[in-house]
C-alpha cells in the first residue's frame, strides 16, 4: 500500500493538470496494493471547501463518499499510536497538523507516502514514492 497526500487525492480524483504522469503512474502501479487516504485527508478537504480555496462538481459530503469508493482506495482512520507518532516525529518538521498526522500514518503503516509538497519531500524521516 502506498498513502497519498490529500493534494494527490483531490488531483487524482479530480482529474487535475496538477497531476503529472508520475505521479498518475504511480497510483496506477499501487492500486491493487492500496491507496491509504488518511482521514485527516478528509476533514483537510472539508476545510479547503469551507474556506473557499477548492470548488467541488458536488458537495463535500458526495465528494468524499465517493473518493473513497475509488478501486483501491482505504480509508484509514486516526488511533492513538498514529496521533502520538504524529507529536513525536524525529527531526524538525512543520507545525501543520495534518501534514504532521500523515506523515504520522504513513510511518505507522510502513508504507511509502506519494506527495508533491516540497515540506514533506525535504523531510528525511518518512519513506516517500518517487
Amino acid at each position: 500500500m502506498i498513502i497519498l497526500d490529500t493534494h494527490i487525492w483531490v488531483w487524482w480524483v479530480d482529474g487535475s493538470s496538477q497531476l503529472t504522469a508520475q505521479y498518475q503512474n504511480r497510483i496506477e502501479e499501487h492500486k491493487a496494493n492500496g491507496l491509504g487516504i488518511s482521514v485527516i485527508s478528509c476533514w483537510e478537504v472539508a476545510k479547503l471547501v469551507e474556506n473557499g480555496r477548492i470548488k467541488l462538481q458536488c458537495s463535500v459530503e458526495e465528494w468524499i463518499e465517493q473518493a473513497l469508493a475509488y478501486s483501491g482506495v482505504q480509508l484509514l482512520q486516526l488511533t492513538p499510536r498514529i496521533v502520538v507518532e504524529s507529536t513525536q516525529l524525529p527531526g524538525s518538521f512543520h507545525r501543520d497538523p495534518a501534514d504532521q498526522i500523515i506523515v504520522a500514518t504513513a510511518r505507522i503503516w510502513s508504507c511509502p507516502l506519494l506527495t508533491a509538497d516540497d515540506r514533506i519531500l525535504k523531510y528525511p524521516h518518512v519513506k516517500l514514492l518517487q
